[in-house]
């Protein structure tokens, strides 16, 4: 086994503890790709500077998180749950989830919320309504772009018929209807469940 990969036996105080909080917040406001995308940082901070974790932890949060059904995020707490653990007990390993979860979640999800209001407020603005206009195909491209993928990932066009009638379906009913979205994948799941699509 390499040195490196064996988990540190660390001591942390009350304002190491501040420190990571504060660390993930700043992380917060710089994951405009997601959480995903300051890893690097993290990685210097939690391995290089403060030795709190090994390279083999962090590694392995990041590919456990990736590997599980859920939100990519999880890693994050992955992370504070292997700090907490280094630092010798189980409340340890909660409290570095709740302080890592909470730090990388807490300035997006405030900001994102008071923008949100923000341009609801002021919908009638012509800079919002343009923002609007605008991000409305972006955002019908790359579902439609989702949908082809997932559609034509087995290449068998002749026999996936019944997929791309079941896809063309659902997008006029959510289209025309106001039927629930959560009807329309219950039945889905009802047409997959009898091996109809």
């Amino acid at each position: 086994m390499n040195p490196a990969d064996i988990p540190p036996q660390i001591v942390l105080s009350w304002s190491d503890w501040l420190s990571l909080f504060g660390h993930y917040l700043m992380l917060s406001l710089m994951s405009v790709g997601g959480a995903i995308s300051t890893t690097s940082e993290m990685q210097r901070y939690l391995v290089e500077q403060h030795h709190w974790l090994s390279q083999a932890q962090f590694n392995n949060a990041i590919a456990l998180a990736q590997a599980a059904p859920g939100p990519n995020v999880l890693f994050v707490a992955l992370m504070g749950w292997q700090v907490g653990m280094n630092a010798g007990s189980t409340g340890a390993a909660l409290l570095g989830v709740a302080v890592t979860m909470f730090g990388i979640l807490l300035p997006s999800t405030v900001l994102t919320y008071f923008a949100a209001q923000w341009g609801h407020r002021n919908r009638e603005l012509r800079a919002v309504r343009a923002f609007k206009q605008g991000m409305a195909p972006v955002v019908i491209a790359l579902l439609l772009s989702t949908s082809w993928i997932l559609g034509s990932a087995s290449q068998r066009f002749a026999t996936d018929w019944p997929l791309w009638l079941l896809a063309i379906a659902s997008g006029l009913l959510i289209w025309r209807t106001r039927l629930h979205l959560l009807w329309i994948l219950a039945g889905g799941a009802l047409l997959g469940w009898l091996q109809l699509v």
